[in-house]
């Protein structure tokens, strides 16, 4: 999800809840996203995956970001859409179940996501993990390539022509 405030284009990224990165801010926060199920299309699990991790509804129309491959080799295919959130809201996220600490036997519940927010370009690199800033990059060239179709459309749009008709 993305939103321009002030002329600023902001990004949508979650920390990922859970007992690895209580204290870690910088190359853990990623785009909500998750398992294709079986039979499921990519847009379909990236529609569903945002809303189980943070509770929050997406909406078209979407700008396919393609996919990257991330350093544990899950592929991650990715779409943008223009939204916002109530930050006084809290997120939703879905719940999972972890043996933690490894090994012991006890089975906790942790969110997926523990927290969210909307970050500049600049701030969101920090944070994202390495493998994932390239959806940055093909969000920007998307913008720009919309926007730059819209003013094309709008500086070549003929008006109707004007037809004079005679009358005896």
């Amino acid at each position: 999800m993305f939103r321009r405030r002030s002329g600023v284009l902001e990004v949508f990224i979650a920390h990922p809840g859970g007992p690895w990165f209580p204290h870690r801010d910088f190359d853990v926060w990623t785009i909500p996203k998750g398992e294709i199920e079986p039979n499921e299309e990519p847009l379909a699990a990236a529609v569903r995956e945002f809303r189980e991790e943070v509770g929050l509804e997406s909406q078209p129309p979407y700008f396919e970001l393609g996919s990257i491959k991330q350093r544990g080799g899950k592929t991650v295919h990715a779409w943008g859409f223009e939204g916002d959130w109530d930050e006084s809201c809290p997120i939703r996220s879905n719940l999972m179940k972890v043996e933690w600490p490894p090994g012991s036997g006890q089975i906790t519940t942790w969110p997926e996501v523990d927290k969210a927010g909307f970050f500049t370009i600049a701030a969101a690199r920090e944070k994202m993990k390495l493998a994932q800033h390239p959806l940055l990059d093909r969000l920007i060239t998307a913008l720009a390539q919309d926007g730059a179709a819209r003013r094309d459309a709008v500086q070549n749009h003929d008006p109707a022509p004007t037809r004079t008709v005679a009358a005896a």
